[in-house]
């Protein structure tokens, strides 16, 4: 069985993940600048601070694939993000291709993309629209992920991930919900699949109010399970006790939209008036 190193073990995704993961992957290594708290007896672990590119040679030594959850998860300040999906990134990267890593699932966001507005249906291969500083972060290791593809050979899939959880949990995660069990399966695609060089798919579930086509993801064989619309009820109910927000609700992105903003408003209220 492969060897696979999962940076991220101690965030929300991969605290998640490292109950779905050893069942086929018995050989799995986890990494975090800090043990999870609940890090189990016959669980491997390693520290490792990504900035620091020794560090992430130690974590990649042995290792043939990596699932890259690692880094700053949120918006925030440029350093910090700078400093953990900037640098890190990079040298996650460079690490993984000086080692002899054979491939990279990195864990990208839908915030990569996320001023394009809601009633656009976009693919993978749009110019990037990121809507905050996290976002460029991702439009970063996108970038990263595919140079080491074309110059050195790693194969790298880059997942778009939506709002990761049990069910969506307001209206606009209708659109964007990626069920637990679900990016399982892409990230095994990742792994494994025979045709692999550089792909981009959305990590997102079978989503009828999708926003985002994701043929290409379908076309490796994933084959989603979670459906968003078994769960409208509870979503709706609670998007009924939320503010309004004219930026975010127009934008894919949502709040990360809103936040900060003081650019033109007008070409949402004139698209909204048509």
């Amino acid at each position: 069985m492969p060897r696979i190193l999962m940076t991220g073990a101690s965030g929300g995704i991969g605290t998640r993940l490292r109950k779905l993961l050893p069942p086929i992957y018995p050989d799995l290594l986890l990494s975090d600048i800090r043990p999870p708290a609940d890090l189990g007896a016959n669980e491997q672990f390693k520290a490792a601070d990504l900035s620091d590119l020794a560090q992430c040679e130690a974590i990649c030594e042995g290792v043939d694939g990596i699932i890259h959850f690692g880094g700053y998860s949120v918006e925030g300040p440029w350093n910090d993000i700078l400093q953990a999906n900037i640098i890190g990134g990079y040298n996650l990267f460079e690490a993984a291709y000086r080692k002899g890593v054979k491939r990279v699932v990195f864990a990208s966001s839908n915030h990569a993309v996320g001023f394009y507005p809601r009633h656009h249906k976009i693919g993978t291969d749009v110019t990037p629209r990121p809507d905050g500083r996290y976002g460029v972060s991702k439009v970063f290791g996108e970038a990263v992920g595919a140079l080491y593809a074309d110059k050195h050979g790693l194969k790298v899939t880059c997942l778009r991930i939506g709002n990761f959880g049990d069910m969506p949990l307001d209206q606009r995660r209708l659109a964007i919900w990626l069920k637990p069990e679900d990016l399982v399966q892409l990230c095994q695609i990742g792994l494994e699949h025979p045709d692999i060089h550089f792909e981009i798919f959305y990590g997102a579930s079978l989503n009828e109010r999708a926003w985002w086509d994701n043929h290409r993801a379908y076309e490796f064989g994933y084959r989603p399970t979670g459906r968003s619309e078994d769960h409208v009820a509870h979503a709706m109910a609670e998007q009924a006790k939320l503010k309004p927000d004219p930026v975010g609700d127009h934008y894919q992105g949502g709040a990360f939209c809103s936040a900060e903003f003081d650019g033109d408003a007008s070409r949402i209220i004139d698209w909204n008036k048509r």
